[in-house]
């Protein structure tokens, strides 16, 4: 009777250290996979602070472009206005032609009196 329960209880203790090392091989695969995961969440915000550098030098570059667009604008309008004030100040500055008596044009006024 003594002998059935050491063999019970060596069988029990068999059993327990069975488990025990089931139990120990899910949990270091648990824990290999909770590394994983951890790692994969460093690389993640890794990732996440690239994009979102490269998402402000997108905004900076995009307001750059705006900036030069209007200073283009402001540049052909000056441009433009420029150059219709010098038409209009060549046109104001051009002589009259002169008419003479028989109603020809002659040309311009000198002044002789000197």
């Amino acid at each position: 009777m003594q002998q059935l329960k050491v063999q019970q209880a060596k069988q029990n203790a068999e059993q327990a250290e069975f488990a025990a090392r089931a139990l120990r091989a899910q949990a270091n695969e648990v824990q290999q996979a909770a590394d994983r995961a951890q790692e994969e969440a460093r690389s993640l915000f890794v990732r996440s602070d690239q994009a979102q550098s490269a998402a402000g030098q997108a905004r900076q570059g995009l307001a750059m472009l705006k900036s030069f667009d209007t200073m283009q604008t402001r540049l052909v309008n000056a441009i433009s206005q420029a150059g219709e004030r010098q038409v209009q100040m060549q046109q104001a500055s051009a002589p009259a032609p002169v008419v003479n008596t028989s109603g020809q044009v002659t040309g311009t006024v000198v002044n002789t009196v000197a």
